[in-house]
């Protein structure tokens, strides 16, 4: 992985958390996944570590929880 992944599920707190992320590492060196909205990267995102969103994946695979949002649980409905 080349870049850092954020997945959120479109809640305030993630879209307040994601533009955060942007302005502090820039746009191109992150992916944004909005896994409400693509639920098929729901287990990718568990995959790597993922317990809960907002959440910053690292290129060294270090998955960084940021304020909570939902539970991954959660979001599989």
């Amino acid at each position: 992985m080349s870049k850092s992944v954020f997945y959120h599920a479109g809640c305030p707190v993630c879209i307040s958390a994601e533009h955060d992320i942007v302005n502090l590492i820039g746009n191109d060196n992150v992916e944004i996944v909005n896994i409400g909205d693509v639920r098929d990267r729901i287990s990718e995102a568990e995959t790597t570590g993922v317990e809960s969103v907002p959440v910053l994946l690292t290129p060294n695979g270090n998955v960084l929880h940021l304020n909570y949002g939902a539970f991954i649980a959660d979001l599989k409905g």
